[in-house]
């Protein structure tokens, strides 16, 4: 399924005035409606211009971005370089051999020295706090490549990805089946800013971080979307658009594997959950994947949207970067939401 995505230009008036340069990118807690959706159409306005229309845009030349990555990555390391590349720029990978924060020097010192030496940074770390030291010293954006508490930039891509496939946003809902973790997290702070209602499906001792649930509560209400929260993975995906998961066993929580493969038992996303979805149902998984998180029948299915996604990673943090370092406007209508 491909529908037209644009609305007639006159609709972008007050995402036209959204100026984001300068901003860090920590968590979608801190980007209201409006920037969310600046960021959504600088991104799929770059992937028409560069994809589609084969055109250069250098906007980045003579910039450089600093990437700490103190877990690794294929999707985000892939994505920040060759976005970054394509746009002009040069990009510095930086692994815990040649960066390690915090021991061999302090997060304040590092953050001031790449502020001389760079003009972004993006970094994929274990603890949320270093992101905060990071940009509480930097004199430059810090993006959250991915930290224990939210994984923003995954949330733009699987945004990005619905808004192409259905055309439009608003009314969806999505139903998360799986750990309370980061993504999740980022999903809660940004699906009610976009008209889109959120079930979330966890097993008992797995829901999210209780600040989080309290936040997303107080933006479903203020933006009139639905909030469930339940333990059944059938009640979640009843009547949803959008079935969605993620790893179980996250990097650093090896030692906890064999009780919660326990503990996740029956969360398997198979066609029997979709079957009480909606027909148009759909599935997203910001990879990689474990068998145990979704069967082959589901995952390589045509219901399934997970290697668009995984490209439109690219072209969300290309769309981030550019909007935070440049006044560039997009050029393609702007995309309905």
């Amino acid at each position: 399924m491909h529908v037209d995505v644009f609305v007639d230009s006159t609709g972008a008036a007050s995402l036209g005035s959204v100026d984001l340069k300068g901003r860090s990118f920590l968590t979608l807690k801190d980007f209201s409606s409006e920037e969310i959706k600046r960021l959504l159409w600088v991104s799929g306005d770059l992937k028409q211009r560069i994809k589609h229309e084969k055109q250069y845009l250098p906007l980045l030349q003579g910039k450089s971005i600093a990437m700490i990555f103190e877990k690794r990555s294929t999707r985000t390391r892939m994505s920040t370089e060759t976005g970054f590349a394509l746009l002009g720029g040069h990009p510095c990978f930086l692994t815990s051999q040649d960066i390690h924060l915090g021991v061999n020097e302090s997060s304040t010192d590092t953050a001031r020295v790449l502020s001389g030496l760079c003009d972004i940074v993006l970094a994929r770390v274990y603890s949320h706090s270093t992101l905060e030291e990071l940009d509480k010293e930097a004199s430059i954006p810090i993006i959250n490549g991915l930290s224990d508490l939210y994984h923003p930039i995954q949330i733009l891509a699987d945004f990005l990805t619905l808004q192409e496939h259905y055309g439009s946003l608003n009314g969806l809902t999505v139903s998360w089946i799986g750990d309370g973790n980061n993504v999740l997290h980022s999903f809660m702070m940004t699906a009610a800013k976009l008209g889109v209602h959120l079930k979330i499906a966890t097993p008992k001792g797995y829901e999210p971080e209780s600040s989080v649930i309290q936040e997303a509560q107080r933006l479903s209400k203020e933006h009139g979307t639905q909030l469930v929260l339940t333990s059944d993975p059938m009640e979640a995906a009843h009547g949803s658009n959008v079935l969605v998961t993620d790893t179980w066993v996250s990097m650093g929580q090896e030692e906890e594997k064999k009780k919660r493969l326990k503990d996740f038992k029956g969360y398997q996303i198979t066609m029997q959950t979709g079957s009480v979805a909606k027909p148009d149902w759909t599935f997203l998984h910001c990879l990689p994947r474990k068998l145990e998180e979704v069967d082959d029948h589901v995952f390589y299915s045509s219901r399934s949207l997970v290697f668009p996604e995984a490209e439109n990673r690219k072209w969300t943090i290309m769309g981030l970067m550019v909007s935070l370092l440049t006044d560039y406007s997009p050029k393609i209508p702007m995309l309905r939401f």
